[in-house]
């Protein structure tokens, strides 16, 4: 007896039968397998789950260029992709967040082991693709282990104000024996600037007497990043 012709799948179950497929080789072979467009469909099936979200991926990638510079854009902008509304900014700023914490907590073991490898890493992660810039100090004890990462600035595309002497006050409020500087360029060149430059020396003329070294000065963007100190601009 002949069987009657099979139907066509829905297209509603060709894409669950996607995202279990693609689910089922995260948890297998984790993320390093996965190119940046897959991994961010891995957010989106949470926030649109009944939509194809693959275009979707694509077009953000296109907009912002990485996994990492897309969960680190600013909400305003992700929402001028088409579909993307609150549900889904809230669970890349999720993500943001809990990487953020995690490289923090991280940066904080090895800062006392005197390595500021880790520190760059979670600078990098923090600021280097923002949009604006953003003026951050990690303030540290006799044994460099953290004791406050505070952002005491933000600004416009290119300027954030700075004022060393509250700089100091906060470092001497919290007892800190040193500090670190870091700032963001958007960008995208850390080369320092001129105005960079002086503000450092001015920050360090003033820590120095009061017993509060400047370890150094980090400027990061999308392109690399620069150390004031390694510069012997410091």
């Amino acid at each position: 007896m002949d069987q009657p012709p099979k139907k066509d799948a829905s297209p509603g179950s060709l894409n669950a039968g996607h995202r279990e497929r693609l689910r089922e080789r995260f948890l297998k072979g984790g993320a390093e397998g996965l190119p940046d467009y897959e991994l961010l469909e891995l957010l989106l099936f949470r926030a649109i789950p009944r939509r194809d979200v693959k275009p979707i991926a694509k077009m953000l990638l296109q907009r912002f260029g990485s996994f990492a510079e897309v969960v680190a854009a600013a909400p305003a902008r992700l929402k001028e992709v088409d579909y993307v509304g609150d549900a889904v900014v809230t669970e890349f700023k999720i993500v943001e967040a809990a990487a953020l914490r995690l490289a923090r907590q991280s940066m904080k073991k090895k800062l006392e082991l005197g390595s500021f490898a880790q520190v760059l890493d979670y600078c990098r992660g923090a600021m280097a693709f923002r949009e604006t810039e953003e003026f951050r100090i990690l303030f540290l004890d006799k044994k460099n282990g953290l004791i406050a990462d505070e952002v005491q600035g933000r600004g416009t595309v290119d300027h954030t104000p700075v004022y060393p002497r509250e700089v100091i006050r906060r470092a001497l409020e919290l007892n800190a024996s040193a500090i670190i500087l870091v700032h963001n360029h958007p960008s995208g060149d850390p080369t320092p600037s001129t105005a960079d430059v002086t503000m450092t020396e001015t920050i360090a003329s003033l820590a120095k007497p009061l017993g509060v070294r400047l370890h150094d000065h980090l400027i990061v963007g999308r392109n690399g990043h620069v150390s004031m100190r390694a510069q012997k601009l410091i």
